[in-house]
Order: structure tokens, then sequence, then C-alpha cells
């Protein structure tokens, strides 16, 4: 079998550069690691917790309804319902009745507040909407899934070494920074769901609510007006409040909401409450003559790459979510298949057992996000319209990744690559806060240790991010483009502060990507940011200046 991608003599790989140690002999300081690590092994520490029990610093593994920060570039002043202030302050839609019940199908308890600022996760597709329709040329949605407020504060404590904002944008990371030639713009938003869950059949690809569905909304009074503020009701933002009950978020309804403009169920792809199948920013984009892509550092087919294309009433049914992803007959639709993204990368390698020397498809085997038949049937060498890189053993995934781009550009070919660590559900190696790979211990009480080779055997999310962005503005393509820093959320799953922040550093990378790319190749005139979260988590930092090092 030919393939389309690299095979480059391995580079030299600088001990000192990999984070897997560091020279012998030499002691290094790692103070997030180190602080990360020793709140694993005493379990309580005064500076922070993850959870509502501030005895025990993994209390709670899994998201919350805190508001999310938006940040945005390219908006202001950028005509009617493109511009952010079309959503907050006095045209907030939780001001308004009757808009609460076009977006929630009904006017939900404590929901209304004649007073909010805040805008809806909803509002992050009539943005891409009103985008495509004033014919704006290069969309960009950048989720840094799982990235709340208090994240991104952690994050910039560490870079900036000092605590020295309580409230509002922040600022020391890139994209609190960037103005974006005075055109950027903050917010913060709801991102509840309409349903927290329904009943579900993936065959028949059906979805029936309850007889009492778990209706979502949101109560400023409980859980704060402000993404800083503290909840009123601790326990309300994670579902188990005594005095209001209301569901948290996932990232499959949150992705869908933000990519359709509709609320929907925990766990829909693309689907609305009932399984209806949604019309998508992407598909839009597409019948107006645009390319899209999607480029994650997780898995391509979990949750929010998912929710970026295709339909499927759950977010676990990986391999027949990744048939939409590449245009291939699906459970959802096995007649007239979806024509497919045009760039997808991410994470998603499964196990290898067998390592054939010289085929990269042949040895993706035992994968639960992609099928290796699948990956086949698309490739060029088969009659497929993708250039397809996989990570293989010994050649080092940028340089790859970069010959697959450049085949791509040659032929006029779409670009289709899976990377990532096998033994970690195919995610790309967690970048940590000292900018290396030396993952701290989670909420398993272990670390994720990864070698040279599977450092250097995957490109990063901004490596990634370049590539799609080469391959979609060929021949001056207008594109919509979803960039997801997914191992933010991973982190925090994992009650991991040092591998949250070297995420955010990593998706942070991928957006100065980006504005480097608008910067040389167009303008915020006709090019356009989201860059947000789909959820939060739910870290509490008692004492901040603990992250800072010889506090």
């Amino acid at each position: 079998m030919k393939l389309h991608i690299a095979y480059l003599p391995v580079l030299v790989f600088s001990v000192i550069q990999t984070g897997l140690g560091t020279l012998e002999g030499q002691e290094k300081i790692d103070h997030i690691r180190d602080l990360q690590n020793a709140a694993i092994e005493a379990k309580s520490v005064d500076w922070g917790h993850w959870g509502v029990d501030p005895g025990n610093y993994t209390q709670w593994g899994t998201h919350s309804s805190r508001l999310i920060p938006v940040y945005t570039f390219g908006t202001k002043d950028a005509g009617a319902n493109i511009d952010l202030r079309d959503y907050t302050g006095k045209n907030s839609l939780f001001r308004e009745p009757e808009h609460i019940e076009t977006v929630f199908g009904h006017i939900p308890e404590a929901t209304f507040n004649p007073d909010a600022v805040y805008c809806d996760q909803t509002d992050i597709g009539r943005i891409q909407r009103s985008a495509l329709e004033a014919g704006k040329k290069h969309i960009f949605l950048i989720v840094f899934d799982g990235m709340d407020w208090q994240t991104t504060r952690a994050a910039a404590i560490v870079k900036n070494q000092k605590v020295d904002y309580e409230k509002g944008r922040g600022h020391g990371l890139f994209f609190q920074d960037y103005q974006a030639e005075g055109t950027s713009q903050y917010g913060y938003m709801v991102t509840v769901p309409k349903i927290g869950s329904v009943k579900t059949n993936t065959k028949k690809q059906t979805a029936v609510p309850g007889e009492m569905p778990d209706w979502g909304g949101y109560d400023a009074r409980l859980g704060g007006a402000a993404p800083w503020e503290a909840p009123l009701d601790i326990q309300y933002l994670i579902g188990k409040s005594s005095v209001l009950k209301q569901p948290y978020p996932d990232s499959a309804g949150t992705a869908t909401s933000m990519t359709t403009g509709i609320k929907t169920y925990n766990g829909a792809i693309g689907v609305g409450v009932e399984g209806n199948q949604l019309r998508l920013i992407a598909h839009l984009a597409q019948d107006m003559g645009y390319k899209v892509g999607a480029v994650s550092s997780v898995p391509i087919s979990h949750a929010t790459p998912a929710a970026a294309y295709a339909h499927n009433v759950s977010r676990n049914d990986y391999h027949e979510i990744a048939r939409d992803l590449i245009g291939l007959p699906s459970v959802s639709h096995p007649d007239s298949p979806l024509v497919g993204l045009d760039v997808v990368l991410g994470g998603g390698v499964g196990e290898m057992p067998d390592r054939i020397e010289g085929s990269a498809i042949e040895s993706f085997l035992g994968s639960k996000y992609i099928a290796a038949e699948d990956l086949k049937a698309v490739s060029k060498e088969n009659g497929g319209p993708y250039q397809v890189v996989v990570r293989s053993p010994g050649v080092d995934g940028k340089p790859a990744l970069e010959q697959a781009v450049k085949q791509a550009l040659e032929n006029d070919d779409r670009l289709l690559g899976v990377f990532g660590v096998e033994e970690y559900s195919g995610h790309l190696p967690f970048q940590t806060a000292d900018g290396n790979y030396n993952p701290a211990k989670g909420r398993k009480s272990e670390a994720e240790k990864y070698t040279a080779e599977e450092v250097r055997e995957n490109p990063t999310l901004a490596d990634m991010t370049a590539a799609a962005l080469e391959v979609l503005s060929q021949k001056e393509s207008k594109f919509w483009l979803m960039v997801e820093a997914g191992d933010v959320d991973w982190a925090n799953h994992d009650n991991n502060l040092d591998n949250s922040i070297g995420a955010v550093y990593s998706g942070d990378d991928a957006f100065r990507v980006v504005v480097k790319w608008v910067e040389a190749n167009s303008n915020w005139e006709e090019s356009l940011v989201i860059l947000t979260a789909d959820h939060g988590h739910y870290l509490f930092l008692n004492d901040p200046s603990a992250l800072i090092k010889g506090k």
C-alpha cells in the first residue's frame, strides 16, 4: 500500500526539552507539579479543592453549570447580530420571558432575570450564522473544553507569577490580551441543557424525553450573576441543591448548542431533544461554498469535534460519528451520507498490538474512535478524497503531518490525521504547566507517563491548527474551522491542576497560530474568532498566591 505521509529520519531529541526528565545530577523545580502531587497525597490542602467539600481535594470530577467566559475577535461594530453586545447587557435574552421560552421551550424556574447581562450558549451559534450571512470569509470556533473562569485565572496566575485580577476578562494569556485591532469583545454565557437526559436508541436513532423531563435553567441568585462570583448555594451548580435542582451540562449538548444555535439534551450530537437532525453551521457553510474542518487534541469522534458536523442521538456511538465526519454512510445517514469535513485532525489512535512497519493505516488496529476499514476506504490510494496520516512508530508527527499537507495541496485533496497515545484513550500527550510533558498525579493517584517516542510521534494542537489552515485556505477558499483544546476538560475531570494549566497553554498556542494566519493572510473585517468553553468544572482557589513559586 502506498502511503501519503512522510517517513523522515528521526530527529535528535533533546532530553532537556522532552519533559520526560532532567539531565542526570540536575534538579529541576516544577512548582505546580509538586503542588498537585502533594495535594493528591495529602487528600486535603488549604489552598484549594475541586468540588463542594473543602476537606477533600478531589471531591468532584465532572462538570458544573458555572457561567462561561466568551472572547470574540472581529466582532465589535461588525454588524447586527455579529457584535457580542447584541446578546449581552440589556440585550440578554434572559431579560425577556418570551425569548427564554423560544430557547428552552418553556420558562424554566428562576431563569428569568431582569438584571441579566450574560448571554446564552445558543447565541454563539447565532453569531456564526450571522457572520456567514454577512459574508465573513473565515470563521473560527475555538473551544477550550471545560475551561471556566477559574481555570483560566489559574493558568494566568502561573504564567504571570502574580495574582493581579479578581474579576473580568483578565490578562496574561495571549487570548486575554490580544485585541484584534480593537475588534475584540468579552462576555459570559449560560451553558445549561434544555433537558438533562433522554432515552436513546442508537440503532433506530431515536430520542425520547421522559414523562418528567429534568428541565435545564439557570438561577443567577443561587449560581452567581458573573463567572467569578461565589455561588450562594455551592451544590446548585452541580445539580445537587436542596432548593432547586437543574441539570449541569455535558460536552455533546453544549457543543451542539454552539454549532446549531439550538439547545438540546446532554449526550446529543447535532440533534434536538427528540432526535431530530439539526442543520449545523458547518453544513450551512458548505452549502455556501465554504470549506470546513475540525481539529482536536482528543479523539476526532469525541463530543466536541463530533458536534462540529455529525448527527447522532448518542455521543458514545464513536464509529458511526466518525463515518459522518469523513463522508461515509452511517446509521444516521445510511443512504445519503453527509459530504464530510474537508479537514479532520485529532486524537483517536487505538491499540496497535501488531506494528506493521511501513504501513500506518494497516497498523491502526483496535481503535474505538474510528475503524481501520473506514480509514482505508477514504484514503487517496483507495480512491477516497483524503490524504491520510496516522501516528506511526519511529516517525516524527509534525513532519509527517506537514508532508501530508504538502500532498493534499498538490492534489487538491482533503486531509485526515489521527494521532494520540493509545494507552491513554488516544489523546495527544498532555503538556504540563512547565511546558514539558511530565503530567502530575490526578484523581486516580497515578500520573500519565510518555516515552520520548510518544511525544515525538505526535504533533501538537498548534501544529494541527497550522496544517488545517494550509489546507482549508488553498485557492483562497472561504472556510469554517473548529479547534478544540479538549485536554483542558480531561485534565479537569482528573482534578489535575498541572495538566489543566498546561492544556490551557496548548490551546493558547493554537489561538496564536490562528491570529498569525489572520494577520498574514486576512484581516479582522473578513475574519471572526469566537474563543470560549463548552462548560465549566468546579475548581476553587482559596489561596491563589499558592500557585506562585516561593509562596
